[in-house]
């Protein structure tokens, strides 16, 4: 048998999802049959899936050890692959992605991405050791394409995560973009539409009559660059190809944007878009950080590009 204390980071979720976690290797189905026999209990009482655990609650897991240890052997971490921070403390890490490079891992195939490299920064430093945490992870709160580069915000604990996560939904943090995008923006562009997705083409399309998921977007215009426009454009909502959905409405593209109608141009295989800047608000366990503005200047293919357009003007 064994016997784990509900802690800060492992509280406020459900017992199944909880247990997912922490048994990562078993089946769904044998962790929902073993809280309904009473393999797993909470408190020494038999409990629900649907359970919020509190913090020092006491789950019991009425397995061997030997089947314990199967369920919960974790891979070792060897990597020293790290990535680039852009500011740290206790509680998060902001850290810079550079286009070509995954999020996170896709789930049929390993490939080298941002969370990974994440993690084992925190192993590296001692911050984070898995055989310890029994359910938390280093995660990102925000997700950026492959082709996109910018900041993407780290967090080290569940409160971090979950404060972070809430100003999100609540549209208190500000994630600004920079695109270089073909033809005139003139003016501030504030739309308001709905999206829905195309999972064959993995596109998605826009219409006002209020089918799909509502998203809003701020686009303003930065500099006109002869026949381009550099513009920031602000995430309200954060949904899959927001900006480049958006954009085609007006009739704009952003330069090298392929799959939305882009001009492959300067050389560019993919889009012209980079998470530059993040304004942090709305916090209440890190209210430290509301207020704080956090940038990241281009990489020096694109910055170039800018160069370049700039001597012709």
């Amino acid at each position: 048998m064994k016997e784990i204390i509900i802690n800060s980071n492992d509280k406020d979720q459900r017992l199944d999802r909880f247990m997912g976690k922490y048994l990562q290797n078993a089946k769904k189905s044998l962790i929902m049959k073993s809280i309904r026999k009473k393999n797993i209990t909470v408190n020494n009482k038999k409990s629900t899936p649907e359970y919020i655990l509190k913090e020092n609650d006491r789950v019991e897991i009425y397995f061997s050890d030997e089947t314990i240890e199967k369920f919960t052997k974790v891979k070792n971490h060897v990597k020293r692959d790290f990535p680039e921070i852009i500011y740290e403390d206790e509680n998060i890490a902001l850290v810079k992605k550079p286009r070509g490079l995954l999020t996170h891992n896709d789930k049929k195939d390993y490939e080298k991405n941002a969370l990974d490299m994440f993690v084992s920064y925190m192993i590296h430093k001692g911050e984070y050791v898995p055989r310890v945490e029994k359910s938390f992870r280093p995660s990102f709160c925000n997700r950026l394409d492959r082709n996109t580069s910018g900041i993407l915000i780290g967090c080290k604990n569940a409160q971090a995560l979950r404060d972070i996560n809430d100003a999100i939904k609540n549209r208190h943090l500000e994630k600004h973009y920079m695109a270089l995008v073909d033809g005139s923006i003139d003016e501030e562009i504030h739309d308001i539409s709905y999206l829905e997705k195309d999972g064959e083409k993995n596109k998605v399309s826009l219409n006002e009559r209020g089918d799909g998921k509502e998203i809003e977007t701020i686009i303003r215009p930065m500099e006109r660059l002869g026949e381009y426009t550099l513009v920031d454009i602000n995430l309200i909502t954060g949904r899959t190809h927001q900006i480049r959905a958006t954009l085609k409405k007006y009739n704009r593209s952003i330069v090298g944007d392929l799959k939305y109608k882009g001009r492959r141009s300067f050389g560019l295989n993919s889009q012209f878009l980079h998470n530059y800047k993040i304004i942090f608000g709305g916090l209440k366990n890190l209210d430290y950080l509301n207020g704080k503005e956090f940038t990241l200047e281009l990489e020096d293919s694109l910055n170039d590009i800018l160069k370049e357009l700039r001597k012709e003007k």
